[in-house]
C-alpha cells in the first residue's frame, strides 16, 4: 500500500493505482473526458490535470500512478482555471444547438458547461464543419459534434476489435471518421453501438424510427402492435432513477397501451419459438454429419461481422431468424389471419436494446410476399422519449399483461438478453429433446459472468458435448480460427457482440458505470428462476401454435417463415 494526501485528506492507495483511482476511493471526483474504466490511459483530453507538489506542470489523474508521500490538489485555483479553459474551447467548437440535441440533458459537455460555470463565449474562430452520416439504416455520425476524445475509437478497436471507425488528420483538422471517410453503410462496422453508449456528446448516435411509429399510431389504416425484448424489462426502470436491475415489465405493457397500440407481445415467447427451432437444428446437425460447430444466429451484429469477414465459414450459422424477426413473421402470417388483419395493414414495432436491429429489419431477405417481418425498431432510449413525448408518468403506472397467443414465455427465453442464456436456454432443451430428462441442474453457471470466452461439457446420453459462449465480437476471431485450421472441438458455440450480451446493448441507457451492467443480468436471473415454466419446450402457447399452424419445428411451413439465409457482404464491400 501506498500512502499520500490528496486535497488534505490521508489516503492509503494499492501501489498500482493512478491518481484519479486513489482519489475515487476516497469520494474526491475527478472529471474525465477520454479516460474508459479498466483501460490503458490515454490522458489525451486533460480535463483530469491535477497539482502534485513538487512537479512543475499540471498532472493527468488518469495516467500518473501514486507514489509514497504524494501530495495532490485536484481543485487548486490553478487546476480549475485550466479545466474550465478545455471545456471553453471544446464548447467554441462545438455546434450550439443542445436544446433540438437528442444528448440534451444527457451529455457530458454539457454536464461540464454548468459544473465550470460558462456563462458567457470568450473565444472565437474558425469551428470544423462536416456533413451528418445518415448513410446507415443503425446509426447516424456527426462529426461536428467530436470532441477528440478518443472513446468511441477505443470500444470500436480495442474492445470490439472491429476497427470501422479511428483518428485522421492533425490539429485543427483532426476528425474521427471511417476509412477514406464513407458512409458507415459502407464501412465494416457492424453497428452494434458501442461507441454511441461510450460517446459523450451526439456525435455517434442512433437512427430514430420515432417518426415513422408515431404516424402508425396516428394512421386509421395501420394496426400498430408492438414487441418487447428481454433485456429491455430490466434496463428501462434506470431511465426513470428506479433501482438498477429494476423488473418494470407490467409497467412498460401499460405504457405501450396507453401510446395507442393495439396489441403488446413479448419477445420473449419468439426466443422459445429460436430455442426449439436452434435446438431442432443442431440436433439434425449432428445425426446427419451436418456442419459442426453450429453458430447462434439470433444477434444480427454478429451475422453481420461474419458475412462481412469470414464469409467462407457462413456454414457454420444457423438458419434461424433472430427472436423479434420470427415473431414479426408469426404476427404477419398466424396472428393476422387469426384477426382477420390483413398483412399489409398491421405495423409491427419491436422495442430492442440493440441499433443494428434497426438495420436487421430492413434487410430484404427478411420479408414475407414483401413484406418487412418488422416495420420499426425503438432502441430504449427512444421508447422513453415517446413516453416522456405522451406524457405518461412511468413510476406511477399499474402493472399489466402481454397479450396472447404472443406472449406466454419460460425462464428460458428471458435469460436470451444477456450473454451465455441463449446456450443456457438451448440445451435444456436440446438435453430434453434426446434423453427425454431434464438437465440435472438448469442453470449452468459455466457459461455465466463476463469472461470473453466461455466453455463447457455436458455429458448426453454418455457423450461429452463441448460448448462455448463468445461475450464480444472481439473475443470471436480465436474461435474462427480454430475452425479454419480444423481445431474447434466445440459442438455449438453462441456469440453475442455487445459485450454482456442485449443486456449492454448499443440501444439501452447510456451510461459509464458497469455495475449497472452486473445488475440488469442478475434481474433476468431472477426471474429465470422464479418462472413457473424454465425450459422453451413447455410453453403451451407456443405448442398450440406448433399444432395448429407450423407443423413440427424445422418442417418446410418454419423454414419458409423462421428461417433465412446470409450473404458474402465482403465481396460487397469490397466493390464499393
Amino acid at each position: 500500500m501506498v500512502e499520500l494526501t490528496i486535497n488534505n485528506v490521508h489516503v492509503k492507495a494499492e501501489d498500482d493505482m493512478t491518481i484519479l483511482d486513489a482519489a475515487k476511493s476516497v469520494g474526491i471526483n475527478i472529471p474525465t473526458l477520454c479516460h474508459m474504466k479498466d483501460m490503458f490511459p490515454t490522458g489525451a483530453c486533460r480535463m483530469c490535470v491535477v497539482e502534485v507538489e513538487g512537479l512543475r506542470g499540471l498532472t493527468p489523474a488518469c495516467a500518473y500512478p501514486v507514489s509514497p508521500g504524494m501530495i495532490v490538489d485536484t481543485n487548486s485555483a490553478r487546476v480549475r482555471r485550466s479545466r474550465k479553459t478545455i471545456v471553453e474551447l471544446l464548447v467554441e467548437n462545438h455546434p450550439q444547438d443542445c436544446l433540438v440535441c437528442v444528448r440534451n440533458k444527457n451529455c457530458e459537455l454539457q454536464d461540464l458547461t454548468e459544473v465550470y460555470g460558462l456563462r458567457e463565449h470568450r473565444y472565437a474562430g474558425e469551428k470544423k464543419d462536416h456533413a451528418v452520416d445518415i448513410s446507415s439504416a443503425s446509426m447516424e455520425r456527426d462529426p461536428a459534434k467530436c470532441i477528440l476524445c478518443g472513446r468511441c475509437v477505443r470500444a470500436c478497436n480495442e474492445i470490439q476489435k472491429v476497427g470501422a471507425i479511428d483518428f485522421t488528420n492533425r490539429g485543427f483538422s483532426s476528425n474521427v471518421t471511417t476509412p477514406y471517410n464513407k458512409g458507415l453503410n459502407i464501412s465494416d462496422c457492424i453497428l452494434c453501438g458501442q461507441c454511441i453508449l461510450v460517446c459523450p456528446t451526439a456525435a455517434l448516435r442512433e437512427k430514430s424510427h420515432l417518426k415513422n411509429v408515431t404516424s402508425a399510431l396516428n394512421s386509421n389504416d395501420k394496426y400498430a402492435v408492438v414487441q418487447i425484448a428481454p433485456a429491455v424489462r430490466a434496463s428501462l426502470g434506470e431511465e426513470y432513477n428506479l433501482p438498477l436491475g429494476s423488473n418494470v415489465t407490467g409497467q412498460i405493457i401499460t405504457a405501450l397501451r396507453r401510446l395507442g397500440f393495439k396489441k403488446v407481445f413479448d419477445t420473449n415467447f419468439a426466443a422459445d419459438l429460436t430455442i426449439m427451432e436452434e435446438g431442432t437444428e443442431l440436433i439434425n446437425r449432428i445425426n446427419n454429419n451436418g456442419t459442426l460447430p453450429m453458430f447462434t444466429s439470433c444477434c444480427p451484429g454478429w451475422v453481420k461481422y461474419i458475412e462481412q469477414n469470414r464469409p467462407q465459414l457462413l456454414d457454420h450459422v444457423s438458419s434461424c431468424k433472430s427472436p423479434h424477426e420470427m415473431e414479426g413473421a408469426l404476427l404477419k402470417t398466424y396472428y393476422a389471419k387469426k384477426m382477420g388483419i390483413k398483412p399489409e395493414d398491421l405495423y409491427v414495432v419491436s422495442i430492442m436494446p440493440c441499433t443494428v436491429k434497426k438495420f436487421e429489419s430492413d434487410r430484404p431477405e427478411l420479408t414475407e410476399d414483401k413484406l418487412n417481418d418488422v416495420d420499426s425498431v425503438l432502441t430504449v432510449r427512444e421508447l422513453v422519449r415517446l413516453f416522456k413525448m405522451a406524457g405518461i408518468d412511468f413510476n406511477d403506472l399499474p402493472e399489466d399483461n402481454f397479450d396472447n397467443p404472443l406472449g406466454e414465455s419460460t425462464g428460458a427465453a428471458v435469460i436470451f438478453g444477456t450473454t451465455g442464456g441463449v446456450m443456457e436456454a438451448a440445451l435444456r432443451t436440446a438435453y430434453f429433446k434426446i434423453t427425454g430428462t431434464n438437465l440435472p441442474d438448469l442453470e449452468l453457471h459455466d457459461l455465466r459472468g463476463m469472461g470473453g470466452i466461455k466453455e463447457a461439457t455436458v455429458n448426453i446420453n454418455g457423450e461429452d458435448v463441448k460448448v462455448a459462449v463468445v461475450n464480444g465480437i472481439g473475443n470471436v476471431d480465436p474461435v474462427l480460427d480454430m475452425i479454419e485450421k480444423g481445431e474447434c472441438e466445440y459442438t455449438f458455440v453462441e456469440v453475442m457482440a455487445c459485450p454482456g450480451g442485449c443486456i449492454n446493448g448499443g440501444g439501452q441507457p447510456i451510461h459509464q458505470k458497469p455495475e449497472k451492467v452486473k445488475k440488469r443480468v442478475q434481474a433476468l436471473y431472477e426471474i429465470d428462476s422464479k418462472s413457473k415454466h424454465r425450459m422453451s419446450h413447455e410453453n403451451e402457447g407456443l405448442m398450440k401454435i406448433y399444432d395448429e399452424f407450423l407443423g413440427e419445428p424445422n418442417s418446410h411451413k418454419c423454414h419458409e417463415l423462421l428461417h433465412t439465409e446470409y450473404f458474402d457482404r465482403k465481396k460487397i464491400l469490397d466493390n464499393k
